[in-house]
C-alpha cells in the first residue's frame, strides 16, 4: 500500500534523512519514535506529498505522493502537532470539509465525538486546544481514508482523553487502513501498535512487528538493586529496574516502549544483531 523508496531529505544546514525505504502494510499502527531532530514530523510530510524529497520517493497505491493527484488526497489524512480551525461550528465545518473525502461518515464522526464526550454542535472558535484536538481528530478518523498520519496525536490531552484515544484509534481499523502515529509520548501508544519503526539523524534502528519484538524480548520489571548480568539493558526504575532480556522461554511480555527506545538509542549493535531481517 505505502512504500518509502531510498528517501533522501535535508533542510539548509541540516540533513534530515539520507537513503531511507520502508514498507507500510495495510491493516496494521504503526509508532515512528525518535528523539528530536530525527525526521519523524517531516517523514509524514514527506508522505503526504507536502514535501519534495532530495531523492528518492513516497508512492501510495503505485502512485507518487508528490503529484498531490485528487484521488490520492482523497484517501490520505494528516493530522499535524499544530493546527488551527476556522471560528465557525462543527456543522458548516463539515459542510465546507467532507466533501473532499469519498468515504467520509457523519455516524462515524458522531460515534468518534461521544468517544471524547464532544457534542457535534459546538462552535470551534470557541474551544480548548485539547477540545479542538478531540473534534480534530474525529473529523481526521470519520473521513475513513485509507491512510492516516497522526503528529503526535495526545499532545494537549488530559488524562480521561488520552485513556479514551486508545478506545477511539481501535474503533476506527480496518483491514485495508494504515495508520501512522509519530509521538514522544510512547506510554499513550505503547498498547496500541502493531509496528514499531525507530529512527534517529543516522538512520533507521529498528524496523519490528510487535509480535517479532515480543518473541525475541522480555520487558520486565525487577526490584534489584543491581542488574543482572544476563539483562541485554538496564534503565533504572522506581524501586528497582526495567529490564530488557532475550526471550529464552517463550514469555509474552507488554513491550515497553520507553525502554525499547532507550535499547535502541543506546546499544545499536545489539539491536541490530536481534532484528538484522527486520531492519533490513
Amino acid at each position: 500500500m505505502l512504500k518509502i523508496e531510498h528517501l533522501s531529505f535535508a533542510y539548509p544546514r541540516h540533513q534530515v534523512m539520507t537513503d531511507m525505504s520502508l514498507s507500510f502494510p495495510p491493516g496494521k499502527i504503526y509508532g515512528v519514535l525518535g528523539p528530536n531532530g530525527a525526521g519523524k514530523s517531516t517523514l509524514l510530510y514527506l508522505i503526504a506529498g507536502l514535501l519534495t524529497p532530495k531523492s528518492g520517493q513516497v508512492t501510495f497505491m503505485d502512485v507518487n505522493t508528490r503529484l498531490r493527484l485528487p484521488s490520492t488526497l482523497e484517501d490520505i489524512f494528516i493530522l499535524p502537532e499544530e493546527f488551527q480551525l476556522p471560528s465557525i461550528s462543527l456543522e458548516k465545518y463539515v459542510w465546507a470539509n467532507a466533501k473532499f473525502y469519498p468515504r467520509f461518515s457523519m455516524d462515524d464522526l458522531k460515534r468518534h465525538l461521544e468517544t471524547f464526550e464532544m457534542p457535534f454542535d459546538v462552535n470551534l472558535g470557541a474551544l480548548s486546544m485539547g477540545q479542538k484536538k478531540k473534534v480534530f481528530m474525529s473529523f481526521a478518523l470519520a473521513c475513513n481514508t485509507r491512510l492516516l498520519l497522526m503528529d503526535e496525536p495526545t499532545n494537549g490531552l488530559d488524562i480521561p482523553a488520552k485513556s479514551r484515544f486508545r478506545k477511539f484509534i481501535v474503533s476506527g481499523m480496518t483491514d485495508d487502513r494504515t495508520i501512522i502515529i509519530s509521538t514522544h509520548q510512547v506510554r499513550d501508544i505503547d498498547k496500541l501498535l502493531d509496528h514499531v519503526v525507530i529512527t534517529d539523524p543516522s538512520g533507521i534502528k529498528l524496523d519490528a512487528d510487535t509480535y517479532s519484538i515480543i518473541s525475541k524480548l522480555k520487558f520486565i520489571t525487577a526490584p534489584v538493586s543491581v542488574p543482572p548480568t544476563e539483562a541485554l539493558f538496564a534503565q533504572p526504575a522506581l524501586g528497582g529496574y526495567n529490564l530488557i532480556l532475550n526471550n529464552d522461554d517463550d514469555t509474552e511480555t507488554e513491550i515497553n516502549l520507553e525502554s525499547l527506545f532507550e535499547f535502541t538509542q543506546r546499544c545499536p549493535e545489539k539491536v541490530a544483531e536481534l532484528f538484522t531481517s527486520e531492519t533490513a
